[in-house]
């Protein structure tokens, strides 16, 4: 099943730290927004591999955009 990671708040994407293809846990970093000159991590909520990452670095986002699509890994043995 795959998880969408969507931006909380209206922010510039300031650094890209992640790529598709990369293997994630629930608390790294995937990208850092910066809004009013604060940095703000994105970070990946489940663990799994990311499928595509959806902004670049530069670009704007909007409360709701989507930041990445991560494939979350299966809970079996």
């Amino acid at each position: 099943m795959s998880h969408t990671v969507l931006a909380e708040l209206v922010a510039n994407v300031l650094k890209v730290t992640a790529k598709a293809g990369d293997t994630v846990g629930p608390d790294d970093t995937l990208v850092i927004l910066e809004s009013m000159k604060m940095e703000i991590p994105v970070l990946a909520e489940v663990a799994g591999t990311i499928i595509q990452l959806k902004v670049t670095e530069g670009e704007v986002v909007r409360d709701g955009d989507p930041i990445a699509v991560i494939e979350e890994k299966s809970g079996g043995v």
